[in-house]
């Protein structure tokens, strides 16, 4: 007995939406890059675009539709979320692609509330390594707890909602590994290691739960399952498994590169000019209150 209750207008207009960021993206980064030679890298574009791709499979594909079906299936969209898609949007760079001033009426408006001192204020705390760390986590635990789960299965306006959080909260998770040159002030680049290594532990906890767990967790999967061949249980723990080897591989390779990238005489020497300029930066601003008062 199948449990999906997807309707077919979502996925399209999953796909619609992605369809135009992407369309936006590419005709900005043209834009840049015909302008600017070399700012934002066409590496850069590409990983945007796969991870964009990541992000349609997991919600538009075919495969959307089995995640009421199947367990793997539904930690595969999880991870596409969570744990793949996010860095490779965040390497994409979109920001370095937004408009400068002046901005057409319609996008300044937009943007006006942005600068309110609240609203920087908020922007600041939700890109703290320790609120993203503890957003991340949050999500991947409660989302898990049976009772929560089934009524992400039950309802679909909160497996939505399920999905956006998976989303946000893993573009929130990879801000400082990928950008941790923005955060130099707020924490020590090396701590993205042990930052890294943090993450692995709920994500261990919970696969291995559910790789080791004799029991099914979430019954709502006991009879779909079975057509797919699979009992429940393996279905359970072939989850589990994909789950902690996904986790802890990505994790290692973002752990390596980023130590590699630390050691590099070119990286020191980059963070030396980051932390000049940022230290020019307040003193400049210093010297303007003090002119100001």
């Amino acid at each position: 007995m199948s449990h999906g209750h997807h309707p077919t207008v979502e996925p399209l207009w999953i796909s619609v939406a992605l369809s135009l960021v992407a369309l936006v993206y590419l005709h900005r980064w043209l834009r840049v890059a015909w302008l600017v030679p070399r700012s934002v890298k066409s590496w850069r574009a590409w990983s945007f675009f796969i991870g964009l791709l990541l992000v349609w499979v997991g919600l538009g594909s075919p495969l959307s539709f089995l995640d009421h079906d199947l367990l793997t299936v539904h930690m595969v969209q999880h991870l596409l979320l969570m744990t793949l898609a996010p860095p490779l949007i965040l390497l994409g760079a979109p920001w370095k692609l937004l408009p400068q001033r002046p901005m057409p009426s319609v996008m300044e408006l937009l943007a006006r509330p942005l600068r309110w001192a609240p609203m920087r204020q908020v922007g600041h705390l939700l890109l703290h390594p320790a609120v993203d760390w503890i957003a991340a986590t949050a999500a991947l635990v409660v989302w898990h707890i049976p009772s929560i789960f089934m009524l992400g299965l039950r309802s679909q306006t909160w497996h939505g909602i399920e999905q956006a959080t998976f989303l946000a909260t893993g573009i929130l998770f990879w801000w400082p590994v990928v950008e941790a040159s923005r955060n130099a002030l707020k924490w020590p680049e090396s701590s993205m290691l042990l930052y890294l290594f943090l993450a692995t532990l709920p994500c261990d906890i919970l696969s291995g739960f559910l790789v080791f767990c004799d029991r099914v967790v979430y019954p709502i999967y006991s009879s779909s399952s079975q057509s797919f061949g699979l009992s429940a249980l393996e279905d359970q723990q072939c989850a589990g498994a994909l789950m902690w080897t996904c986790v802890t591989v990505v994790y290692l390779v973002a752990g390596s590169v980023f130590a590699a990238r630390l050691l590099s005489p070119r990286w020191s020497e980059d963070r030396s000019t980051l932390q000049f300029e940022l230290e020019r930066s307040v003193a400049h601003t210093d010297s303007q209150r003090i002119g100001a008062a």
